[in-house]
């Protein structure tokens, strides 16, 4: 490989990580922190992750030669923080996460489990997914009333790079959100100790209203809006991986770190379309080089997790949350077009999206739960014996 080409492939692979990274890290301390993890949990998480994404991004890449981006479950993160603290608390969530990535890990390996998942409505999911969504889009619009000054700098900052360089609106966000921070003097200056991010044991609690309201979610949410969809976006540039074998992997690395406090990974959809695209290489049997680039450069970017934790949690939430929400723009945008799409399915799909940003929690099982409940009741109601009338 010439010295031009090896620069291609680093910096492509650095880019793919700093979009993927800094785009939404945001949104997984702001959902780790409201299950109630503290600080040390949350940099625990957040840096086991990053070295997991790393790592089986980079060991799928050899493997495949193919260009398999992965990535954190972004809406999971969003449903997280949407849901608040549960019976058992963190370590329930954790518990949750665990029995996701298991379930993920089943998906692959028995195939009704999979055909099941597929076989939810897809205006039904997404529409879930908008409601899980809409609170914290609305963020950046709250922090307006409460920091005008500063989240008008955030929310220009946002546009103008969506403007003239989409891919770096939200990572530029999120780097104005936390000037901010810095400048305002949010938290003590950083130790060399506080610097390193250690893994912290998070023994995990099965708790059954945790499966309920994260558990089960959580896996549709990550199944529905992430794996299929990555898969899609390698499929339609070419590359058509044994899907089952990616679910294992992904399931059975977020099985195994969720007692550190990791998030599920799954398979990327925008990161993806970046290796896998023609600007990644113009040779498509090169461009598995840049997954394997941004699989490094994401274990190195598990050793900054304590420093990002450390200013965002000792911080005013505002800009923080307004970041997340300009970051998850896209996706409710997709969620309420795939929501909406199809007439005979609006009804049910709108009163699942109502109830999800409702934040209706009854006996303790949060909204996302209900709005599945509700969504699919209401379309067996008006679907079942309508093709036989």
């Amino acid at each position: 490989m010439s010295s031009a080409s090896r620069f291609h492939v680093l910096s492509s692979g650095l880019l793919v990580a700093v979009v993927g990274f800094a785009s939404s890290a945001a949104i997984v301390v702001k959902g780790l922190q409201s299950v109630g993890a503290g600080e040390a949990e949350i940099a625990s998480g957040l840096a086991v992750v990053s070295v997991a994404m790393g790592v089986i991004g980079l060991g799928l890449g050899l493997a495949t030669r193919m260009p398999i981006s992965i990535a954190w479950t972004t809406p999971g993160m969003a449903l997280l923080a949407s849901t608040g603290t549960v019976p058992g608390g963190f370590p329930a969530v954790v518990g949750a996460m665990l029995v996701t990535g298991l379930a993920i890990v089943a998906a692959g390996l028995w195939e009704p489990l999979g055909r099941l998942v597929a076989a939810i409505p897809r205006p039904i999911a997404n529409a879930m997914l908008a409601g899980v969504l809409m609170k914290l889009c609305l963020a950046p619009f709250l922090a307006l009333a409460r920091l005008p000054a500063a989240a008008a700098v955030v929310l220009a900052t946002w546009l103008v790079l969506f403007r003239f360089a989409r891919l770096w609106a939200a990572p530029g966000a999120a780097a104005v959100a936390l000037g901010f921070i810095l400048f305002a003097g949010g938290g003590a200056a950083p130790t060399a100790a506080s610097l390193l991010p250690l893994p912290v044991w998070i023994t995990p609690v099965i708790e059954p209203q945790a499966l309920i309201s994260v558990a089960l979610p959580l896996f549709l949410v990550t199944m529905a809006s992430q794996n299929i969809p990555g898969y899609a976006v390698l499929a339609t540039y070419g590359y058509r991986p044994a899907f089952r074998p990616l679910l294992v992997a992904t399931g059975l690395a977020s099985a195994l770190t969720a007692p550190f406090g990791a998030p599920t990974i799954n398979l990327a959809a925008i990161t993806a379309a970046l290796c896998a695209g023609p600007d990644a290489d113009p040779d498509p049997a090169r461009r598995w080089r840049v997954a394997v680039a941004a699989g490094a450069v994401y274990i190195g970017f598990g050793l900054l997790a304590a420093l990002i934790v450390g200013l965002v949690t000792r911080s005013s939430p505002l800009l923080v949350e307004a970041a997340a929400g300009l970051a998850l723009l896209g996706a409710l945008g997709a969620s309420l077009q795939g929501a909406v799409a199809e007439e005979k399915d609006r009804v049910p799909a709108l009163l699942t999206f109502l109830t999800a940003a409702s934040g209706l929690t009854v006996a303790g099982i949060g909204p996302a739960f209900w709005a599945l409940v509700v969504g699919l009741g209401v379309h067996a109601f008006l679907t079942v014996g309508r093709e036989a009338a």
